[in-house]
């Protein structure tokens, strides 16, 4: 399968670099400093410098693509419109070019995922710290929602080190759930098995342990 990373270059974004092309995709990072993915190397992998905001840059390299990957991510604090205008560009592109599956990365406190994460992310970290970017997260799960595409939004808890443990929980009825962490690994290897499996389609998994 030919896929497109947006966000590529970041900690989840270069797992989920390294485990797609260990499963055999053919992949292209979409990274604004290629620089920053100068130790992830594959004859595989193509990196194009550009920026995931420029509706002009999505054309010119998205031709031919079988399914997307969205995992770009911003520092938390400030309010922003990165995700919801990302993808808004996004959604535009792919319909564009017949690109059906696109699999996003948006977190807890995404939609009704949130509260749903422990008591220190939902009564410190969330309300001081990453609630902003949730709010625009919250729109670019509703540009999503809306599309016509076959799309997975994927919500991880908050991220630990560590290796993949393969024993993730996934849900999505959240009625007395809470779900605290996720490593990064984990997050990336359900990340890229949902670009050819069904079973979350046009659903919002909260990932964790």
């Amino acid at each position: 399968m030919k896929v497109l990373v947006l966000g590529g270059a970041g900690s989840v974004g270069k797992l989920i670099l390294r485990e797609a092309l260990e499963r055999g995709h053919q992949v292209t990072a979409l990274v604004r400093n290629s620089a920053k993915l100068a130790d992830v190397r594959h004859d595989n992998l193509t990196v194009m410098p550009g920026d995931a905001l420029d509706p002009r840059v999505l054309q010119r390299i998205s031709i031919g693509f079988d399914a997307v990957i969205y995992s770009l991510g911003a520092k938390p604090g400030k309010p922003t419109t990165l995700f919801s205008d990302s993808t808004r560009v996004l959604l535009d592109v792919m319909k564009q070019n017949s690109i059906r599956r696109l699999v996003a990365i948006t977190g807890i406190g995404a939609g009704d995922s949130k509260g749903h994460g422990g008591f220190l992310y939902d009564r410190i970290i969330y309300p001081f710290f990453t609630r902003p970017l949730y709010e625009d997260k919250d729109r670019m799960e509703e540009l999503i929602r809306a599309s016509d595409l076959d799309w997975v939004i994927v919500r991880p808890a908050s991220f630990s080190n560590g290796p993949a443990t393969g024993n993730i929980r996934a849900e999505t009825r959240l009625d007395g759930v809470t779900i605290s962490k996720i490593s990064r690994a984990d997050v990336a290897k359900f990340v890229v098995e949902q670009l050819t499996s069904d079973r979350f389609l046009r659903q919002t998994p909260l990932i964790g342990y």
